[in-house]
């Protein structure tokens, strides 16, 4: 729910995809970064601004998609690679020492938060075929459903939701 001065973008899936990633393949890290780290469905798990940190939030939700919610590998690759995209923009972009993952789980629906203390917000900008950087909030914008930010009293959290099939 983008709330105050929030912006919310619902979205339709669309075909769009990046490098492939394989959900097998750091599965015995991710479950060692969960145990390190702790538990971003039971709390906000703070990580230091640095570039590692993503590896580390890649890791996180890897293990919490496909092993404890049980969800699909193809759905796994892409909130991977859109956890990466959100927590490099904070890494980036927001002189933050400390940013903090939160991942959700409703009826229908996972929710991904990435906090941080600066209130800039971020900038869908256009993306043109030979960029190599500038895509992130691009690939959020064509793979989520909803994304949005909503402003904090000190700082933000950036969020993307995606629709599951509940079994």
């Amino acid at each position: 729910m983008a709330g105050q001065e929030g912006v919310e973008q619902p979205r339709k899936r669309t075909g769009a995809t990046a490098a492939r990633w394989s959900p097998a393949v750091e599965d015995e890290h991710a479950l060692k970064a969960l145990e390190l780290f702790g538990n971003p469905t039971d709390a906000e798990v703070p990580l230091p601004s640095r570039p590692e940190s993503a590896a580390i939030a890649r890791r996180l939700a890897q293990v919490v998609v496909l092993r404890h919610w049980g969800l699909t590998p193809k759905l796994t690759e892409d909130v991977v690679l859109l956890v990466s995209e959100l927590v490099g923009n904070a890494v980036r972009h927001t002189g933050a020492r400390v940013f903090g993952l939160r991942m959700l789980r409703r009826r229908g629906w996972i929710r991904v938060e990435v906090r941080d203390p600066s209130r800039g917000l971020p900038c869908l900008m256009p993306v043109h075929e030979l960029d190599v950087s500038g895509r992130g909030l691009f690939l959020v914008d064509k793979l989520a459903d909803r994304w949005g930010v909503d402003l904090l009293p000190r700082g933000k959290t950036t969020w993307f939701e995606m629709r599951i099939h509940d079994r």
